[in-house]
């Protein structure tokens, strides 16, 4: 990663990963931006914040301040083979910005404010359930949910402060799951859509290894095949999981702000503003997306003369 003729720097202490000259990254921001549901924040002041995540089967403690990261009890094989690609930190997002504005400017203000936000590579099956859960849900909701069934079927994968943490289960885990025990989960209607892409995942009709070769397309295809995932999730998966950064999806923050920023605040059907944000964005939708999904939920976007204030 570099920028301004800056490299960032990695370096063991004890039993830490550290890394200084970190640009274009905030771990907040990221976390906190919608796309992942297995974090708790430990600490937040002026000095930083530091958080605890789940990802793979590991547990990580993880600190920023300003741009210095630590990453706790980990060593560097662990942080070159796991964490420095989950977190995209080899991708250079300053770039990605620049690449943006250049030819809409209209995203100047999100970029701006939500410079941080970077898209994390996460694991398949897990992004696949948990967006099926999060349908009209909200997120604090969707992480009680995804915390109950990890813990319920899941392992230990670490501890602090004498708490556990559990990792998600596989799909060979929760094959035998019936749907009412997803309902005492609190997945309510979306309790055959899990057992559903359960037995799809097991069967191989929905496969990770074929999915992440196809086009972006042919991939929200296939995962539109499975009950209960519409275009929205489809496009949700293949972003955060898959990394297809040409995925776009339209929940109702992005229908309202790609509505008054591009169509004269006329209702237009998702499918066309879809279109729209490839044609307009290309391979770098995703990014687009992250920063005004972000911008809009953090500043009440809801209103077409709010929208207004930053378009």
């Amino acid at each position: 990663m570099k920028k301004n003729g800056r490299k960032m720097i990695v370096k063991k202490d004890k039993k830490n990963v550290i890394l200084e000259e970190v640009v274009d990254f905030d771990l907040s921001q990221t976390l906190e931006c919608g796309q992942c549901f297995r974090y708790e924040k430990i600490s937040q002041n002026e000095d930083g914040c530091e958080y605890i995540i789940v990802a793979f089967n590991k547990m990580l403690r993880i600190r920023q301040s300003n741009n210095r990261l630590i990453f706790f009890d980990t060593s560097i094989d662990e942080y070159e083979n796991l964490w420095k690609d989950y977190f995209d930190l080899d991708n250079d997002y300053d770039l990605i910005k620049k690449s943006i504005l250049k030819t809409n400017k209209k995203l100047g203000m999100a970029i701006k404010d939500m410079s941080g936000v970077r898209i994390l590579k996460q694991e398949f099956f897990e992004t696949l359930i948990s967006f099926i859960i999060s349908q009209n849900k909200q997120i604090p909701h969707i992480m009680k949910i995804v915390e109950m069934i990890s813990k319920k079927y899941g392992s230990v994968c670490g501890e602090y402060k004498k708490k556990k943490y559990y990792s998600f289960p596989s799909a060979d885990v929760l094959k035998n799951v019936s749907e009412q025990d997803f309902r005492e989960c609190k997945m309510g209607f979306r309790a055959p859509y899990i057992v559903d892409a359960i037995s799809k995942v097991i069967s191989g009709d929905i496969d990770y290894d074929y999915l992440s070769k196809s086009s972006i397309d042919e991939a929200i295809e296939v995962l539109m095949t499975i009950k209960g995932v519409g275009s929205k999730i489809a496009n949700c998966v293949a972003l955060f999981s898959l990394h297809k950064t040409e995925a776009f999806p339209v929940d109702v923050w992005i229908k309202r702000i790609m509505i008054e920023l591009y169509f004269d605040g006329e209702d237009t059907d998702k499918r066309v503003i879809e279109e729209f944000a490839k044609e307009k964005f290309g391979n770098l939708c995703g990014y687009a997306q992250q920063y005004l999904f972000y911008y809009a939920r953090k500043n009440g976007i809801n209103k077409k003369k709010n929208v207004k204030k930053w378009a």
